[in-house]
């Protein structure tokens, strides 16, 4: 009887292997059933094309997965499927002082999950294998064989990922985002949560898109955290919401990259309105204390008006996409009042972290940063 079970069985995946070589070829990125649907006690199997072109076949739906490196729990959370963590690195364990990661303050429960590795993706295989996931997902991957070794030491297979960004690189963004949502199953929800990003993104850019250069005030963001928080002279020449509501940055001529702007070269721009990245609270001196204390700085336009606000950090385990949008939101109002005159920015900062991470944080968020958001800074 066991072996009529067993040939049975082969005869079955036998016949739909047939059947779906018989349907044709998928396009990169899709996936193939290569299992049998329904069979009680088998999950369905699926082969999906991950971020580095590896072919991974891997549960449909699974109910047991870790996330590895920066950024990835924060996909799963915006996917709505953080039920099914069942391990996290230690950045989610550790205590901070400050936390500007909405997806961690909305699942305070991850604090107390089984922990697989250090953070900035360095995994310990033996925990893995010891929190027994169906699937790890992993970011910042540099090749196929750091994936495929991964695999190897856990027996569990590996989906690396492309986290991208909301400015340049939008489709690596929704494009992992729409492999983590076919693997999970939560395929509508990952065109909701792009279909989301795009209506805001359009929204700030018609709002903006039509003003004269010479309405438009000169700006600079300082204390922009990079790999741990900066001072004053750490900046984004492409600082997305300065991007997305078309702010005349002046610090935009220096390309793309992070940057760190000479003295100097702040006093001669002399921005009309200076904004200050908050996770610079964690340095010493902090942005605040230069613009306050620093001679050069004094004599600033936007310091002698009184012209300096703060903003939600967004570069905190990568990039935070909602407090990029919240805080486009919020210059926006600064910059361009008339243009935001129905926009409450801490109404839209919660309605943003609700949809994305199922909680209103910014009150929270905002607490652990001396409630200097998106007001008009002291110095």
């Amino acid at each position: 009887m066991k072996t009529n079970r067993l040939i049975l069985s082969a005869l079955t995946i036998g016949a739909c292997l047939v059947i779906a070589m018989a349907c044709g070829c998928t396009d990169a990125g899709t996936s193939v059933q290569t299992g049998p649907e329904g069979e009680a006690g088998t999950p369905e199997m699926i082969t999906v094309t991950d971020g580095l072109g590896r072919e991974v076949t891997v549960p449909k739906s699974p109910e047991r997965v870790v996330c590895s490196n920066s950024g990835c729990l924060r996909y799963l959370t915006y996917l709505q499927a953080e039920d099914t963590v069942v391990g996290v690195d230690s950045i989610e364990i550790e205590e901070t002082i400050f936390d500007a990661r909405p997806y961690a303050l909305a699942n305070p429960q991850f604090r107390e999950y089984p922990l697989i590795g250090e953070f900035r993706g360095k995994d310990d295989p033996e925990k893995i294998v010891a929190a027994n996931p169906q699937v790890i997902f992993k970011t910042q991957l540099t090749s196929p064989e750091e994936a495929d070794e991964l695999s190897e030491k856990t027996g569990i297979p590996v989906i690396a990922l492309n986290y991208g960004s909301l400015s340049t690189y939008r489709e690596d963004m929704y494009a992992s985002l729409r492999l983590m949502g076919e693997v999970m199953g939560k395929e509508d929800r990952a065109e909701e949560v792009i279909t989301y990003f795009d209506a805001a993104i359009d929204d700030l850019n018609t709002r903006t898109e039509d003003i004269p250069v010479d309405e438009q005030p000169s700006t600079y963001v300082g204390g922009i955290a990079y790999r741990g928080p900066h001072g004053f002279q750490s900046t984004e020449p492409a600082y997305p919401p300065f991007i997305f509501i078309h702010a005349n940055n002046v610090a935009a001529e220096l390309g793309t990259e992070h940057a760190d702007v000479a003295k100097e070269k702040i006093v001669e721009y002399d921005p009309d309105v200076i904004f200050v990245d908050l996770l610079t609270l964690q340095t010493d001196p902090t942005a605040v204390d230069e613009l306050r204390d620093d001679p050069s700085y004094q004599g600033l336009s936007a310091v002698q008006s009184g012209e300096v606000y703060g903003v939600l950090p967004y570069n905190c385990y990568t990039q935070n996409h909602g407090s990029i949008l919240a805080d486009a939101y919020y210059i926006g109002t600064v910059l361009y009042p008339d243009q935001f005159s129905d926009i409450d920015a801490t109404e839209k900062a919660d309605e943003i972290y609700t949809f994305l991470v199922g909680e209103p944080v910014f009150d929270e968020m905002n607490a652990e940063f001396e409630n200097k958001a998106f007001i008009r800074l002291e110095i």
